[in-house]
């Protein structure tokens, strides 16, 4: 079993380096991966940059997860967002960063974020935009079995600096929310002698599309169900990824629900507890239902939501 892991293990390296090498033309295509989060909804800002100052708070988050656990070298994600509208409540800023480190590959992200809120009706519509770049490094010494000379691994380490640009929309009222963002402007090819070179094609573009709404049965219990999409124009053109979500908020204190997770087969359980107006905490599980369910024990993710000055109350809760 423990050889089956490894094995597992270097198969998801190779995959996630085909991710930053993936033919385009003649020459190697290099593009930044995207992480799967479980509690996206309480951290919109690492989905879209639009979400920049919807809280209407100085809103701070931390993410946590272990993916794959039970797997040696598996993936672990950090995250954190920062973000606030300014004094005339039009403009929000933001900054986000996360972390990624997966067998012998760590790779980092940051990003500063602009947005701009127009009212629309009874919510409001936000244009975003983010720039900053995505960094990777992947030690091959790490690797198990790897001699030199070798045709597959020339060379000892490989790293990348990619800058990029990003881009959303988000409409949110008291009752409902939808949100369309790009991840990824620019995409980088190797041209040999380890050297890449930025290009742009529309034709490489993901687009995330998340929705949702409150359903009030009771005063003291609400339903929120949501979608999130990510359709990729990239070779297939396919839906890479399918969440439907359900959560019960209970007397605006607990929220539990769950999530399907279509495209891995993994069924997600959520539980978050909004501590005090500021504080919210949560915890998810994914048990794979998939192939996976033989070699993992699932994947666990934390999260902490804290809102500086802020708005929300007890009579004036937010759910977006």
């Amino acid at each position: 079993m423990n050889r089956i892991k490894y094995i597992i293990v270097i198969l998801f390296l190779l995959i996630c380096h085909e991710s930053y090498g993936q033919s385009a033309a003649d020459s190697t295509r290099i593009t930044p991966g995207y992480p799967v989060y479980s509690q996206y909804l309480h951290n919109g800002l690492m989905v879209n940059p639009a979400y920049a100052g919807t809280r209407e708070a100085l809103s701070a988050s931390l993410t946590y997860r272990m993916q794959w656990m039970g797997i040696e070298n598996a993936p672990k994600l950090q995250t954190i967002s920062i973000h606030t509208p300014m004094k005339n409540d039009r403009v929000a800023l933001g900054i986000k960063a996360q972390f990624m480190q997966y067998g012998a590959t760590s790779s980092q992200s940051i990003y500063a974020i602009y947005a701009y809120h127009i009212r629309l009706g009874k919510g409001k519509i936000s244009l975003g935009l983010g720039a900053g770049v995505d960094m990777s490094n992947t030690n091959y010494n790490k690797l198990v079995g790897i001699t030199r000379p070798d045709p597959v691994f020339p060379e000892s380490s490989n790293k990348y600096i990619f800058p990029n640009v990003t881009a959303g929309a988000y409409y949110f009222s008291n009752r409902i929310f939808a949100g369309l963002s790009v991840p990824s402007f620019l995409f980088y090819r190797n041209t040999g002698n380890g050297k890449t070179e930025p290009f742009f094609s529309f034709n490489e573009f993901d687009f995330i599309v998340t929705a949702g709404g409150l359903i009030t049965i009771i005063p003291a219990l609400k339903f929120k169900p949501s979608v999130l999409l990510d359709y990729s124009m990239h070779d297939t053109r396919s839906i890479s990824q399918l969440d439907i979500n359900g959560n019960l908020i209970i007397s605006d204190f607990v929220w539990v629900g769950g999530s399907y997770r279509m495209s891995e087969q993994v069924i997600v359980g959520l539980l978050q507890v909004q501590a005090t107006h500021q504080l919210m905490l949560g915890v998810s599980y994914d048990y794979p239902a998939g192939r996976m369910n033989s070699y993992s024990k699932g994947s666990s993710e934390f999260f902490l939501r804290y809102e500086f000055g802020s708005k929300v109350s007890a009579a004036n809760p937010r759910y977006f």
